[in-house]
């Protein structure tokens, strides 16, 4: 039998958390929702609106709730997500973005519910060599011109 899992990240919504949980599940393999609770007569939200969705995420588990207006995402929590192609990356970074979600520097995005994503492919981590100082700079720099991060792009400044 698999163990809990002891750290869960819990996400905040205003209402949306059940369609953010069903959104994100259709993104990736190996995601489900694990279970919905709702609010009760003694309970602070609206009795049988949906409190809490319980999902994974490629096997990792999250809880979202509807908390109300008080608290919204800031980028200072933001769940990074490792391509293994560029067609990854571009599927994904369409998807999170659409449907007023906000374009950030560096593979960063924000999706049309407020949380922060970076999209990264698994290559720029190659490329980020320390022991080739250089190159890991010239990457950098690329990086930092572009928004949705480009393979070519990263791999033609470690080159240069």
């Amino acid at each position: 039998m698999q163990q809990p899992q002891k750290i869960k990240t819990f996400l905040w919504y205003d209402g949306k958390a059940k369609e953010a949980a069903e959104f994100y599940v259709s993104l990736f393999d190996n995601s489900r929702i694990r279970g919905v609770t709702h609010y009760t007569e003694s309970s602070p939200g609206e009795t049988g609106s949906v409190m809490t969705v319980d999902f994974e995420l490629a096997g990792v588990q999250f809880v979202a709730l509807n908390g109300g207006p008080e608290f919204s995402f800031t980028e200072a929590m933001s769940l990074q997500v490792d391509c293994d192609s560029q067609e990854e990356v571009d599927t994904l970074w369409a998807k999170l973005s659409a449907d007023g979600g906000e374009e950030g520097p560096c593979g960063w995005l924000k999706d049309k519910y407020g949380v922060s994503w970076q999209i990264v492919p698994r290559r720029l981590f190659e490329l980020l060599d320390e022991t080739a100082p250089k190159q890991a700079d010239a990457v950098v720099q690329a990086m930092l011109g572009m928004h949705k991060l480009d393979i070519a792009g990263l791999e033609a400044a470690a080159k240069a």
